[in-house]
């Protein structure tokens, strides 16, 4: 039984989400147009991710918080994530959600499936006149590939030493696959590792994520990938 520490981080929305609950939420209450518009820039590089929502949140009107949860409470899970959080904590695997999404339906949700796990997310204040403004916590001013910035959140949740996992789905994702071990991956993710010849394991589910992590636990040590290694030692030293 291998006795490195193992830190798992994994995406939200498309990922333990069926859907995209931060696309489906500002186009709910929101201009689904010039929302769609944002998402199109951001996807062809033209804008930054904090500019993408905070542009698809600045046309949101006649919202408060009943409509907002009324909507969450609607949003489902791959509910195979929630046998695989029991798996992470009987097997002392530390599990962290890292979301570009909001913090507000993430916890509404966790909460509704009595999930207990650390996530890091953006957040949303909700105007007294219906309208919304982004916020943006964990942002940095050179990654701007994600504006709750998830290469951060792995570098300062995890060592050098240990192994790092991530699972995704989607954008967002490509940047801090990069940092990691082993990554798991699916739809555009997916097609990002293969045209980039980037090693993963695709997966349909939590439960096939448990029996691939099941296998590498039953190594006596688990390599670490030298395309991560090299990107942490890269950052490392653009530090002050």
């Amino acid at each position: 039984m291998i006795k490195q520490g193992i830190k798992i981080f994994c995406d939200f929305d498309g990922t333990i989400a069926i859907e995209d609950i931060g696309n489906l939420f500002y186009r709910e209450f929101g201009n689904k147009t010039i929302c769609d518009e944002f998402v199109s820039k951001w996807r062809e590089g033209k804008i930054t991710s904090i500019e993408c929502l905070s542009g698809e949140c600045s046309t949101i009107r006649n919202l408060n918080l009943e409509k907002a949860y009324d909507f969450i409470d609607k949003q489902k899970i791959d509910e195979t994530f929630i046998e695989f959080v029991k798996f992470c904590k009987t097997k002392n695997l530390d599990l962290i959600v890292v979301s570009d999404g909001i913090d507000l339906y993430i916890k509404r949700i966790f909460d509704r499936y009595s999930i207990d796990i650390k996530f890091y997310a953006n957040s949303i204040h909700i105007n007294n006149d219906g309208t919304a403004e982004m916020i943006f916590p964990f942002s940095d001013s050179v990654c701007l590939k994600c504006a709750n910035c998830k290469r951060n959140h792995i570098i300062n949740n995890s060592a050098d030493d240990e192994i790092t996992i991530y699972i995704g789905d989607g954008h967002s994702d490509r940047c801090p696959i990069e940092y990691v071990d082993y990554i798991f991956a699916k739809k555009d993710l997916l097609k990002y590792c293969e045209i980039n010849r980037i090693s993963y394991f695709p997966f349909d589910n939590f439960s096939s994520i448990q029996l691939a992590i099941e296998k590498l636990l039953s190594k006596k040590r688990i390599k670490k990938r030298n395309t991560a290694i090299q990107k942490r030692r890269e950052l490392y030293l653009l530090e002050p």
